[in-house]
């Protein structure tokens, strides 16, 4: 036992913040957003309107401009939360893209994210979709 009172402790440093990318898949169109845990909020970048390698090349491009650290999916499911067609589509995309980029890529319920572009008035509704997405990601976030 030392005589001496506990010595203060070094305060821990905050988490280096973290960016990503978010996709609101689609048949024919991706919408994309971008947003980070510093700021904790998320930013519609654009609809990418191409499919096959094609769409995955544009995703390519995006992902080397914003170099993200994760990627985020919206995965639809029913109201009830059971999963339908769609549900698996979004699965196999989240798949294909943790497979050619190589990041992590983290599926987020995205029920009603359409609506709520929708509501909300937005110009562009698949990259506001993917923008909600993300928020909806960040905000569960530590």
């Amino acid at each position: 036992m030392s005589d001496q009172p506990d010595a203060p402790q070094p305060a821990t440093a905050p988490p280096a913040p973290r960016s990503f990318l978010a996709f609101d898949y689609g048949t024919r169109r991706v919408g994309v957003a971008t947003g980070n845990t510093l700021l904790r909020s998320a930013t519609p970048l654009k609809t990418i309107a191409a499919e096959g390698d094609a769409r995955f090349a544009a995703i390519e491009q995006l992902v080397r401009q914003w170099q993200p650290d994760a990627l985020v999916v919206g995965v639809p499911v029913h109201p009830d939360g059971t999963p339908h067609d769609n549900t698996r589509r979004a699965q196999r995309f989240a798949r294909q893209l943790h497979g050619r980029l190589r990041l992590p890529v983290h599926e987020v319920d995205e029920r009603y994210s359409t609506t709520e572009a929708l509501a909300g008035g937005a110009a562009d509704v698949d990259a506001a979709s993917a923008a909600i997405i993300l928020d909806q990601f960040l905000r569960a976030q530590p």
